[in-house]
């Protein structure tokens, strides 16, 4: 009777256990689609789209939350995939231990975050945390995600600043041009932003932005 009991309470131990597990994971759910997926680089690019245009809030920021969470979902769907055949359906059918499901999903995740993380991020935080700088992406799953995290989200701020700046260009270059003229012609109590605005909106409307901007965010990963 007493067995039992144990047995009973060491079970209920162990549930109680994965439950906690479970939520804190949920709660570090956004955390991760932040840090360790594509999500980092497309917003940041659509923020710098929306200010180099000059058009405030539109599109609101839930629309570029929603753009870039399902863009996000795009990029990231073959490392879906994996995580679902090699980790998630061999778990779901009791064939492997929870602990294993943690270690067969980290692979494809650590395979995309040190494909697409510069060397030069990720030798800085191996020599850090005194590791060894791995030379293929084969030998970059060995590493902790305590170093691949952090690696990647510097190499995807650095890339999407640098996206940023290249959206700028053309439409600061209209912003000077509108400048010019209107100092040129003696209109100073104009404000610029409202004559190169319009023109902003049809040089993006002309090129079909949108469209190049997400076939080349997409294109950018490896």
């Amino acid at each position: 009777m007493n067995m039992d009991g144990l047995i009973n309470i060491n079970g209920d131990s162990v549930q109680t256990l994965e439950v906690i597990f479970l939520t804190t994971m949920i709660m570090l759910l956004p955390s991760i689609v932040v840090m360790m997926t594509s999500f980092t680089r497309y917003i940041i690019s659509f923020s710098f789209l929306r200010t180099a245009i000059g058009t405030q809030q539109t599109p609101p920021n839930v629309v570029l939350v929603g753009l870039a969470l399902f863009l996000t979902l795009f990029t990231m769907s073959p490392v879906i995939d994996q995580i679902t055949v090699d980790a998630w359906e061999p778990y779901k059918d009791e064939r492997i231990t929870q602990e294993e499901f943690f270690e067969r999903a980290q692979i494809p995740l650590k395979q995309f975050m040190v494909r697409n993380t510069e060397t030069s991020s990720l030798r800085m935080y191996c020599n850090l945390a005194k590791q060894e700088v791995p030379q293929s992406v084969e030998e970059g799953t060995n590493l902790p995600l305590r170093v691949v995290t952090p690696a990647f989200a510097t190499s995807e701020l650095k890339r999407a600043f640098e996206i940023g700046l290249f959206l700028y260009i053309p439409f600061l270059l209209i912003d000077i041009i509108v400048s010019s003229t209107l100092m040129s012609m003696g209109m100073v109590m104009l404000p610029p932003a409202m004559i190169s605005t319009p023109f902003k909106l049809l040089l993006f409307i002309s090129i079909n932005g949108w469209e190049l901007l997400f076939s080349t965010l997409i294109q950018t990963f490896k």
